[in-house]
């Protein structure tokens, strides 16, 4: 993509290394990102990531990460703050758009940004709250629960796929992989009901996904997940739920989990169906 200027702005594809500048400005947001996401955030789409530069200086940054030929996602729609209101977001925002060509666009907006959305073609299909707190310890084991590592890959890749709106084996391999994601499987029968990845983050230890057959199995997978976060020093979990499955409210409660923020999930188009029913926790904010 060749770089695109609006007054002093340039707006330009960004690198891995460059995306770590643009985490800090996440941190400051309050948005928690996790602290070793970009690498799996650039296997999936190494092109979908833009910077806006004013004299050379980054000043704007956004996402546009493809799947595939029918569906993209949005994130990372940041300005910083002193320069706000200067045309700087919405001219990032044109560049990158384009990248997603003819696609279906989906993106999880915070509430002060939804209506600058609608403007651009999206349409909200549901909210997304954030659940934050301790999950209470347990001292019985995590049945059934299984490191990923002990899965073939394509099953857990299939599971995966129907809980998204596209296929995505190149993200799921670097997510699962990365340095200090605790990734665990729970199997039933030889099959597996669920799966859930935990990471370190800038607050809170980050779940996402939490991806379930059943109430139970959630249950149990978001147990023996937090007890990971214990493990690598987090007493506190933050997991995204999304109100189209009311069991992850309900689940987040019982462990005494609560409420700090909510996005609205919206997208520009029909996207693949997914089974809502097993997600309770979204994968991430910025890449669906």
């Amino acid at each position: 993509m060749a770089s695109v200027s609006s007054r002093s702005l340039s707006v330009s594809p960004a690198t891995e290394r460059d995306w770590e500048l643009v985490r800090s400005w996440c941190a400051e947001e309050g948005w928690n990102p996790g602290r070793s996401d970009a690498t799996a955030f650039f296997a999936q789409d190494p092109r979908g990531f833009f910077l806006g530069r004013v004299d050379g200086e980054p000043v704007s940054a956004i996402s546009v990460v493809t799947y595939d030929d029918a569906y993209a996602f949005l994130g990372f729609y940041l300005v910083r703050p002193e320069l706000r209101g200067l045309g700087h977001g919405l001219a990032t925002w044109r560049a990158a758009l384009a990248h997603a060509g003819d696609r279906s666009v989906g993106l999880d907006g915070v509430p002060e940004q939804q209506d600058n959305y609608r403007r651009s073609g999206f349409t909200t299909a549901y909210r997304t709250a954030r659940y934050v707190g301790e999950v209470p310890a347990t001292d019985a084991p995590a049945a059934g629960v299984v490191p990923a590592g002990q899965i073939d890959p394509a099953v857990l890749a299939a599971y995966d796929s129907a809980c998204h709106h596209a296929d995505r084996p190149q993200f799921l391999a670097a997510w699962l992989a990365t340095p200090g994601h605790r990734a665990l499987v729970r199997v039933v029968d030889g099959r597996p009901t669920g799966y859930g990845v935990v990471r370190p983050a800038q607050d809170e230890a980050r779940v996402g996904p939490l991806f379930a057959d059943t109430p139970g199995d959630a249950a149990v997978l978001l147990d023996a997940l937090a007890g990971e976060a214990r493990a690598f020093g987090s007493a506190r979990i933050a997991v995204d739920m999304p109100e189209s499955n009311p069991a992850a409210a309900r689940l987040a409660e019982e462990r005494g989990l609560e409420p700090t923020f909510e996005t609205a999930r919206m997208y520009t188009g029909p996207v693949r169906p997914v089974a809502r029913e097993r997600v309770y926790g979204v994968t991430t904010l910025e890449l669906g």
